[in-house]
């Protein structure tokens, strides 16, 4: 039997005790209804893996304009809070606690997926010329609207109200996304970021969005239920952070000073710069979580073991598995990812992946 030994050791996580090291990674399901409220399966998938303890939703918009993606959940209208409710409380009902993912795409996004139909926002009006899929077949992202700086405060605004309106819902905290090539990472990227205000040029400008939103987020809710995710040098959303020295010098900065506001997690996904991980624990007061793109099995305690980590989330493993703990536990056999059907809608391939006490 594999030895998973650290993982099995119990947390305290801000206001929440967790009963081992593993997590839900956040994933996005592209199965909210049109208004953006989470569908009405999303309650039956998120508690079917509340053995996983902390489960982190899907990228949830703060905003129209966070939208990126059809049939993805929103977090900013009382019909969102009514459908997060439904989801919190079934979780709680199970025994799992739930992170709520604020996601804000910014350029990532195309005016036939987001309600008001309008053009994306971004640090600046360049492209990232990425493929989307939208009803009318693949279609090129659209040149973004630069925001102004009187409109960055708008868009803090809408975090801390979604942050708020989890919390209404019931959620135990919320997840502030700044990275996967979405707007607080495009914010960092030299390349998506031309300002010459105060939110661009030097390391110390572009990175300040991102502290704003936390500090924001963290005087609304609580710095104790309040986390958020990097993903350093990670090339998605046709970002380039520079070479490995720029990177380093950013996010060194960067988590420096996200470390004040004492946040209950910094959420890595990481790809290899095992360097600047390790300053990443070295500055960071709380709890650190680090998913590696590509993982298997047999890594999934790799970070804990090193104390580069104190929890290691979940994602295509947990997705298949929705007994994924007892499977670890037991070394029982995985089920198949079904990727023909993770955006497709519906139960299949979302709530109907088979247990070890139902296959």
């Amino acid at each position: 039997m594999t030895s998973l030994s650290s993982l099995w050791q119990p947390f305290t996580l801000g206001r929440i005790e967790l009963p081992h090291r593993l997590a839900l990674a956040p994933m996005t399901r592209n199965r909210a209804n049109p208004d953006g409220t989470p569908g009405d399966l999303a309650a039956e998938y998120y508690s079917q893996r509340a053995s996983l303890g902390l489960l982190i939703t899907e990228g949830t918009q703060p905003s129209e304009d966070g939208q990126g993606y059809p049939a993805t959940p929103g977090i900013y209208t009382p019909q969102h809070v009514a459908g997060w409710t439904k989801v919190a409380d079934a979780v709680h009902e199970k025994g799992g606690h739930l992170f709520i993912q604020l996601m804000h795409v910014g350029r990532i996004s195309h005016p036939d997926h987001t309600p008001h139909h309008r053009q994306p926002v971004a640090p600046s009006a360049i492209s990232a010329e990425q493929d989307m899929f939208t009803v009318e077949g693949s279609k090129k992202t659209p040149v973004p609207r630069e925001l102004s700086t009187s409109e960055i405060q708008d868009v803090i605004g809408e975090f801390r109200h979604a942050a708020a309106s989890a919390i209404a819902a019931g959620a135990d905290g919320v997840e502030i996304h700044a990275a996967n090539g979405y707007l607080l990472h495009q914010f960092l990227a030299p390349n998506a970021n031309h300002r010459t205000d105060e939110y661009g040029g030097s390391i110390e400008n572009r990175a300040r969005f991102v502290i704003e939103v936390a500090r924001a987020v963290a005087e609304e809710i609580g710095a104790d239920r309040t986390g958020i995710r990097i993903s350093p040098a990670f090339p998605l959303g046709g970002l380039d952070e520079g070479d490995a020295e720029a990177v380093r010098a950013q996010y060194r900065y960067l988590v420096g000073e996200l470390a004040k506001l004492n946040l209950v997690y910094l959420h890595v996904h990481h790809i290899g710069d095992d360097e600047l991980l390790t300053s990443f624990r070295e500055a960071w007061p709380t709890a650190v979580l680090v998913v590696r793109y590509g993982r298997e099995r047999d890594g999934i305690t790799a970070d804990v073991d090193a104390g580069l980590a104190d929890i290691a989330p979940l994602g295509r493993f947990a997705l298949s598995n929705p007994d994924i703990v007892e499977r670890l536990r037991t070394d029982a056999p995985f089920n198949d990812l079904d990727l023909a059907t993770l955006y497709t809608g519906g139960a299949n391939g979302y709530t109907d992946y088979p247990t070890l006490t139902h296959t």
